[in-house]
């Protein structure tokens, strides 16, 4: 029964992550000029959504609902995002914001990881692949 409820715990911990990731993608959207980075924004955002499909299959499985959203985290973020962009509204900040974004999704994911540890072995790759897909932003956006 622990590696259920670790499973499930590391399985929603990953959505909520993910659609901060997407949500975070779509509040800076309207800013980006850089075409590269458009590009690497869009593409991070259909791996979030696709491996939160993948996520949702999993709660469906063990008969969860979908988790919902903390909405003092959204709200603090999106604020972070909109005071950052009345200042400068330019990709090098939309950059900032989702490298340092990127961070402290990896950070907390790895934390979840070591908190968790009866999970899953499925539901820990699937932690693992969302690692991966930040690390990736950040070593596509640092070049940029």
């Amino acid at each position: 029964i622990m590696i259920e409820i670790d499973t499930i715990r590391l399985l929603r911990e990953c959505d909520k992550g993910i659609k901060m990731g997407i949500s975070s993608i779509d509040e800076v959207w309207a800013y980006v000029q850089n075409e590269r980075l458009k590009s690497a924004l869009n593409i991070c955002k259909d791996q979030h959504n696709n491996l939160n499909i993948e996520i949702q299959k999993l709660l469906e499985k063990y008969h969860m609902e979908k988790p919902k959203s903390n909405f003092w985290i959204t709200l603090m973020s999106k604020w972070k995002i909109k005071w950052r962009m009345l200042f400068k509204r330019n990709d090098k900040t939309i950059i900032y914001l989702m490298i340092e974004g990127c961070k402290m999704g990896i950070k907390s994911l790895n934390k979840y990881l070591q908190q968790y540890q009866a999970a899953s072995e499925k539901s820990k790759n699937i932690t693992k692949k969302l690692v991966q897909i930040e690390q990736n932003l950040i070593d596509e956006l640092s070049v940029l």
